[in-house]
């Protein structure tokens, strides 16, 4: 579960001096309401939607678990209690629940499509999310299935291109090696002769990004022709689309990492229907 601060302050975003509009039509009563998807898809958000509205004093019964797929009209959440709380927390738990499951959606879509042609491999998310957003994003790709990867630039090293215009890469290694013994090493490389190169000299973690299916499958033939391939792990990247993951899955690489989980997210259609509660 996402902290409950953290989502609060989502509400303090939409509602810095409260709720204008219902405040100014009190009162409102009581009322019963429920969240639903309006299109099949995997539900994500629940649980933080839920904490919402239990917060402020709505009786809240999940009717799905996130990481569920479910049909079009399919009820998340029932809800029961002051109707002013339900609309405040509306929009914003509407929102959460939209993103999330779009993400979530995605996911399995992407996961479902690798594990086709290749069920080891992992396809994970990047850090191209929104800020603020991070944590509920990656927590919507392992709903969906999928691997998280790096949540922040402390979590592990990554040696990217731009560190490698300002060190060489034999050199970005050695200092990687000295200075964090112990530690995994990727380098993203966007050649085959790099590629080689950097599994030579011992990272641990090799990103072929933005190759192509031939240069990534000469990576890995060399890589196994070498011995190497086994303490090698392959990831690829960029490029990557729900109509050629497939393609990418069945070379053998152990991971795809595909920022369209994060980054050009399709919100699921969600919507809040309410009625006054019986007396």
């Amino acid at each position: 579960m996402i902290p409950l601060p953290e989502l609060l302050r989502f509400i303090e975003e939409d509602a810095p001096d409260g709720d204008l509009t219902t405040d100014t039509l009190a009162p409102l009563g009581r009322c019963r309401a429920r969240v639903f998807l309006r299109e099949p898809g995997v539900a994500a958000g629940v649980e933080e939607a839920a904490a919402l509205f239990s917060h402020f004093g709505v009786t809240v019964r999940c009717a799905v678990p996130d990481g569920m797929a479910v049909g079009a009209d399919a009820t998340l959440l029932s809800l029961e209690g002051d109707a002013a709380a339900v609309l405040l927390v509306e929009r914003t738990a509407l929102n959460l629940v939209a993103r999330m499951s779009g993400i979530a959606t995605m996911t399995r879509t992407l996961v479902e499509t690798a594990h086709r042609v290749n069920p080891a491999v992992r396809v994970a998310a990047t850090r191209k999310t929104a800020p603020g957003l991070r944590h509920l994003d990656k927590k919507a790709v392992v709903l969906g299935g999928g691997d998280p990867h790096r949540a922040t630039l402390s979590d592990r090293i990554l040696i990217k291109d731009n560190h490698l215009a300002l060190v060489p890469l034999a050199e970005a290694i050695r200092r990687a090696r000295a200075r964090r013994a112990g530690t995994t090493i990727e380098v993203e490389v966007g050649t085959v002769a790099d590629a080689l190169a950097a599994a030579e000299l011992g990272a641990d973690m090799i990103m072929l990004d933005n190759m192509d299916p031939g240069a990534i499958r000469t990576v890995l033939a060399t890589l196994r022709e070498r011995g190497s391939r086994e303490r090698v792990g392959i990831e690829v990247s960029g490029g990557i689309t729900p109509e050629n993951i497939a393609r990418y899955a069945a070379l053998g690489p152990d991971r795809i990492s595909i920022g369209r989980l994060t980054h050009s997210v399709r919100s699921l259609d969600v919507s809040l229907e309410v009625s006054p509660a019986p007396e």
